[in-house]
């Protein structure tokens, strides 16, 4: 059978003969230019299109992570593209790089990013108008991307955001041969009917969208189990589920580094420092640690606060003006001669309600509770976790069926977790085994007072919980990918 571009040269050659018998038997110029061009269109599509398929020695060992999102702040993607690279796949890495990403990532030879821009919305005209314009640039600029990288065997995609991204990466893997993965964090169509209501004709669109070009990728990764059946049920996907495991830089923080992040953060925030009024030369105290200088020993004190955790993205399905009225309920507990200890409460992440979340926050005016809401380094959010005593998951999932990854690295460091109830959260918080599901704010002020009645002994709830977590801490993120992931890319890289 004649080739492609065998077939298109001879189609050319006997236009070209045509064209130019016509253009002797008095044909007019300007048919004989058409009559060349619709020539020449198909070689040059055909030529086009084996350039972009061309595969070489390295072709089956590169893979690209896409992600319309901020790199820094994507960490089960950041996870995949340090897994893949283990395997000896070269990555490139696409996304915003608005934050930092982990060090790991930053190191590995292996793992290549392409920073994208983030493209913003036009300020004027009509909504709808500015969110189609939006979206064309967006599809041109990953077009633009996708197309003059180095071919790719596969094409692994995080959804949500998938408008425009998934019928772009589709379209692309098409056109190069290459298989496409969709990693299903949640929908994106739900994640919009938080602010714009279920039947905004915005919202609708991207419900058919993501009905529509999700099934046409190859292959499919969710992150519950609740997930895998929704998308087998009502979308007629076929979906592995790999569930968010901790990767090994969450762990219980040993006292010497918890003293030194102390430090660390002190110098920046006032929560952190010790306020005492002894002067004591010989010793270096945060308000939660103490590292005595004659021979380098550091010790908690005793009667330290407690530090709460909870991070978030400041986002629409994370309502903190729960968190914040169960610390009202809470410093009122205190105030009123309960034996409980002192809160700094930290707030890590950034987002757009964080502006909105920290008027409120100062606006009150507690004697026991201390809050702030910093942006840590990646290498220092983990150390943090392993250095609190209680996290709070506020994070309540637009579809029920995403899991929150912030309560999986809190316990990968052995962190208990009062979670805000949702459908498959029983997935990963088991009630008073590793922590404890609320439904309001009454509810979590209860739990806190609890939990933190015997503060600091490791005797009650909170010291169970920690037990349950360093016994049950299951198969870490690498295992986990290995058996559920690797066989995928393997399977269709051979």
């Amino acid at each position: 059978m004649a080739s492609p571009v065998s077939g298109a040269a001879l189609v050319t050659v006997l236009a070209l003969i045509a064209s130019l018998a016509a253009l002797f038997s008095g044909v007019s110029a300007p048919l004989v230019c058409v009559t060349l061009v619709t020539a020449l269109l198909p070689l040059l599509l055909t030529l086009w299109l084996r350039c972009l398929r061309r595969r070489d020695s390295g072709t089956e060992r590169r893979v690209c992570v896409l992600v319309l999102g901020d790199v820094g702040r994507s960490p089960r993607m950041q996870y995949h593209a340090l897994s893949l690279s283990k395997h000896g796949f070269n990555v490139t890495f696409v996304g915003f790089v608005d934050s930092k990403p982990h060090q790991d990532v930053l190191r590995e030879e292996r793992i290549r990013i392409v920073p994208i821009t983030e493209v913003k919305s036009v300020g004027v005209g009509p909504k709808l108008l500015t969110y189609v314009t939006k979206v064309t640039v967006q599809c041109l600029q990953l077009l633009s991307v996708l197309l003059r990288m180095e071919l790719q065997s596969h094409v692994l995609l995080q959804n949500p955001p998938g408008l425009p991204s998934i019928a772009v990466a589709w379209f692309v893997c098409v056109l190069r041969g290459s298989r496409f993965i969709i990693d299903w964090h949640n929908y994106g169509y739900t994640i919009m009917a938080l602010s714009h209501g279920w039947r905004h004709p915005v919202v609708r669109l991207a419900k058919w969208y993501e009905h529509f070009f999700g099934p046409l990728a190859a292959h499919h990764l969710c992150v519950t189990t609740a997930m895998k059946d929704d998308l087998q049920r009502n979308w007629g996907i076929k979906a592995t589920t790999v569930y968010d495991r901790p990767a090994s830089i969450f762990r219980e923080t040993p006292v010497k580094l918890q003293h030194e992040l102390f430090m660390r953060l002190a110098h920046i925030y006032p929560q952190f420092q010790h306020r005492g009024c002894d002067d004591d030369a010989e010793a270096e105290k945060t308000i939660f640690s103490v590292r005595d200088l004659t021979d380098d020993s550091v010790t908690l004190r005793a009667e330290r606060p407690a530090l709460l955790l909870s991070s978030t993205s400041w986002t629409e399905d994370e309502d903190f003006s729960i968190l914040l009225s169960a610390l009202e309920d809470y410093e009122g507990l205190v105030s009123g001669g309960a034996s409980l200890p002192s809160l700094v409460c930290v707030i890590t992440g950034k987002g757009p309600q964080k502006e909105h979340y920290r008027k409120l926050i100062d606006a009150l005016h507690f004697q026991h509770v201390k809050i702030c809401t910093p942006w840590l380094e990646p290498e220092d959010y983990p150390l943090l976790l392993g250095a609190a005593d209680l996290g709070v998951c506020l994070h309540k999932s637009s579809s029920g069926l995403d899991l929150p990854m912030k309560v999986v690295d809190m316990f990968g460091c052995c962190l208990p977790v009062c979670a805000v109830h949702f459908h498959c959260l029983h997935e990963l918080v088991k009630h008073e085994e590793n922590g404890l599901i609320f439904a309001d704010s009454q509810e979590l002020a209860e739990q806190l007072k609890s939990l933190l009645s015997e503060f600091p002994a490791s005797t009650g709830r909170l010291g169970l919980f920690r037990r349950n977590l360093r016994t049950s801490r299951g198969r870490c993120w690498d295992d986990n990918w290995d058996q559920n992931v690797l066989p995928l890319i393997t399977a269709t890289s051979r």
